[in-house]
């Protein structure tokens, strides 16, 4: 979405992509293994991870995360489900009072890191979403 300028919209509250995808297994290394030899994903000691280019903004790259999680992994709670999706999103302290606003869970603060900012909400069907805006 372009504003009136022409120019690509980074200001409004929203999801711009999928940042994640993140599910439960047995045995976490034997998963990630399994998808190196079967399927050629390079993985590393956290899973795999995914590049694309931006389409308003071909410069910048995109990342998404598959990630395999020990079953009963607490990362997820309080969600009862076996995986999580983590969206990119831009503006994400306007997203979260918007959220507030319309009375969504808002799990924790806002947390930032060298990669991005993130905070957790839950669904109304009891799925915990993992909200990041990527740093820069």
């Amino acid at each position: 979405m372009k504003n009136q300028n022409n120019k690509p919209d980074i200001l409004t509250p929203k999801v711009t992509g999928i940042g994640g995808i993140f599910f439960f297994t047995e045995n976490p290394a034997e998963t990630r293994n399994w998808y190196a030899d079967n399927l050629g994903l390079e993985v590393n000691d956290y899973g795999s991870t995914f590049e694309s280019r931006d389409l308003v903004d071909p410069d910048q790259i995109n990342a998404l995360q598959w990630s395999p999680f020990k079953n009963g992994s607490e990362y997820f709670a309080p969600s009862k489900k076996e995986f999580m999706i983590n969206y990119r999103v831009q503006n994400i302290e306007g997203l979260v009072q918007k959220l507030k606003e319309n009375g969504v869970t808002v799990l924790d603060e806002i947390v930032s890191y060298d990669y991005g900012k993130f905070v957790h909400i839950m669904d109304p069907e009891g799925n915990k979403i993992e909200l990041w805006e990527p740093a820069g």
